[in-house]
């Protein structure tokens, strides 16, 4: 079995109408518990990420809350670095509980989904007047646009969605009624 058609067996992949994070609106959604519940596909995940990523100085990795820091965590376990947890604190992200970068870091930021690169812009945002962005590294990349986020992207795997902003949605999408999934607070 490929990893598409592992992904979507496990539930990751989803096919509908959803209203994304971002505000736009997709006929896939990657639901990304369904893949942080199943070690064996986040490990896997992870180890292309740490592989693609190898041997370019890294020091630190970094993951924004919620789904970031799992894999922040693995990512790290397997190139034997530590990890940082990037959270949010009154709508912005900060480093908490004591945390700090080390000088002279050279960090990989990771993530889980990448659509419109908000989560990974924000961590990027916070650590780089302390630290190097070595690179970015996400599992899954359903971005429909070529983003700039400061430093080169790896996605372990790359779901083909088109998102639609709300003017834009299309009539055989807007007949299908809308499933609002997700963990960022909609403005």
């Amino acid at each position: 079995m490929n990893l598409n058609d592992l992904l979507e067996s496990s539930g990751a992949i989803l096919r509908g109408h959803f209203l994304l994070t971002s505000g736009r609106h997709s006929d896939v959604y990657f639901e990304k518990f369904r893949v942080l519940e199943r070690p064996e596909v986040l490990s896997a995940l992870c180890a292309e990420i740490a592989a693609h990523f190898a041997g370019k100085g890294i020091t630190l990795v970094a993951g924004p809350t919620t789904g970031g820091i799992i894999i922040a965590f693995e990512v790290a376990r397997l190139m034997g670095l530590p990890a940082l947890y990037v959270e949010s604190e009154d709508g912005r992200k900060k480093l908490r509980r004591g945390a700090s970068v080390p000088e002279g870091a050279k960090v990989l930021v990771v993530d889980d989904v990448l659509t419109t690169g908000t989560s990974v812009r924000e961590v990027v945002e916070l650590l780089k007047d302390q630290a190097e962005i070595v690179g970015i590294g996400v599992l899954i990349d359903r971005s429909s646009d070529s983003l700039e986020l400061g430093a080169p992207v790896y996605a372990a795997h790359k779901v083909e969605a088109t998102s639609f902003a709300a003017d834009e949605v299309p009539e055989w999408l807007a007949k299908i009624p809308i499933s609002k999934p997700g963990t960022r607070p909609r403005s």
